[in-house]
């Protein structure tokens, strides 16, 4: 967020707790705002906590939406800001490990503070500055200590959601979890079974576009939690893979590409990685194009165990042959992602079985991978300077099965360069490879 953005909205912030302050309410900001002022981090959002009650806040103000009322929450509107203004409470049981079954209001901001779930979040700030930190959480953040209020165990069998944040704000602020915090997390670990496989996958999400998702990983194999989840994962074999930090993770620019390498890593099949996103409830184009990754790094370990090396001196007319035509299968994305994988961390390899340390074929593809994708004239059928249409009405034959092989012959010819993308060329190579089909019998 750019400074003057940020000096806007807090000024609006500013003005919503002034308004409930001369209303002769109290008000503060609380939770994450504090924190990230405090570590001078860039606030994205401002959370107000207040004496007043839901139906006093959107008295006091012109435009408010009732997001979370049943919580004593309203979304104040201000400059076309949302601010969550909620009501001061303490909380009654949480027997499904995730959310309280009522909520009371109460006067009192240390029990507010007192209910919530670290100490780094379980300060506020008032109006003037003053920071309110009665359970020590800017102390902990000094010291780089992560602490639950309170008891630890109680605070995740409250909400087991809690051991995921646990993980993911260790990595975010570089803190590592107290010991009592950290042995509560291990023994509470089974009730992560109650947590809902969306809200999982929203935490991974947020660890793997954090500051540091290598971190993340590897706290969460540390700890192996994903294995006590609703339904069974791959993510539960996290523990298996002795490398899983020795990449450094923000080198993959996007979500998708790291949830590749780690479905690699697991050694997740083509199947596997499908049905553990499903389960995690990924969008469909997110699942295709981790697949697309996955699968190419299927197909080109399969040709590699295959392939015997007639010349150790020069393997680059057939590796390249085989990194082009997997780019035409699984598409120019998917290999400039996979080749960045394969040269960040060679071992890759292993996870699909194919021993590759001294493969010249492997080593070329990491040399001139990228190199080969740039020079594809073509990636698609829609690149041919030719369409389905004009090459049968060029051989006066009748669609069939036979159009999409000799189409894809075409695209695999002028992809690798051995073929003009010309339409003349092509129709004329259309005719000679219509001929041999047809000696062939393919209709």
């Amino acid at each position: 967020m750019k400074e003057t953005e940020g000096q806007a909205l807090k000024q609006h912030a500013l003005g919503i707790v002034a308004r409930l302050n001369e209303a002769g309410f109290e008000a503060y900001f609380v939770g994450g705002c504090v924190r990230d002022e405090l570590l001078g981090r860039p606030v994205k959002d401002y959370d107000i906590a207040t004496s007043a009650r839901p139906e006093q806040v959107e008295a006091l103000f012109q435009r408010t939406v009732p997001t979370g009322l049943q919580h004593g929450t309203v979304t104040v509107v201000v400059h076309r800001q949302p601010f969550e203004v909620t009501t001061f409470r303490k909380e009654g049981d949480y027997s499904d490990y995730r959310r309280p079954h009522s909520v009371e209001y109460i006067d009192s901001l240390h029990e507010d503070l007192q209910r919530r779930d670290f100490t780094m979040n379980a300060m506020a700030m008032d109006l003037n500055g003053r920071l309110i930190d009665p359970f020590g959480g800017q102390a902990d953040l000094e010291r780089g200590i992560l602490r639950c209020v309170g008891s630890a165990q109680e605070r995740f069998s409250e909400d087991a959601l809690r051991m995921l944040r646990c993980i993911r704000f260790a990595a975010e602020f570089g803190l590592k979890p107290e010991s009592g915090t950290w042995l509560a997390l291990l023994g509470a670990a089974p009730l992560l079974r109650h947590i809902a496989m969306e809200r999982i996958r929203a935490e991974l999400e947020r660890m793997l576009t954090g500051s540091d998702p290598s971190g993340a990983m590897l706290l969460l194999k540390d700890c192996r939690l994903l294995a006590h989840t609703k339904e069974k994962l791959c993510w539960a074999r996290l523990d298996e893979i002795d490398s899983v930090g020795e990449l450094d993770l923000r080198k993959l620019t996007r979500l998708e590409d790291r949830l590749a390498y780690l479905y690699l890593k697991l050694g997740a099949g083509q199947g596997d990685y499908d049905t553990d996103m499903r389960k995690l409830t990924f969008a469909k184009k997110q699942i295709e194009e981790v697949g697309r990754i996955v699968e190419a790094n299927a197909w080109l370990m399969h040709e590699l165990a295959a392939y015997t090396v007639r010349d150790a001196g020069e393997p680059s007319h057939e590796a390249r042959e085989l990194w082009v035509e997997a780019a035409l299968r699984y598409g120019i994305d998917g290999l400039q992602t996979l080749r960045t994988i394969y040269k960040l961390d060679r071992n890759i390899r292993h996870a699909a079985g194919t021993d590759t340390v001294t493969h010249p074929i492997f080593t070329e593809w990491i040399r001139h991978g990228e190199a080969w994708l740039a020079e594809m004239p073509v990636a698609r059928l829609r690149d041919l300077a030719v369409t389905g249409q004009e090459v049968l009405e060029a051989l006066q034959g009748k669609a069939g099965p036979w159009t999409g092989k000799l189409l894809q012959a075409l695209l695999r010819q002028a992809a690798l360069g051995s073929l003009p993308n010309r339409k003349e060329a092509l129709i004329q190579a259309a005719r000679e490879l219509y001929g041999e089909m047809q000696e062939k019998g393919i209709r």
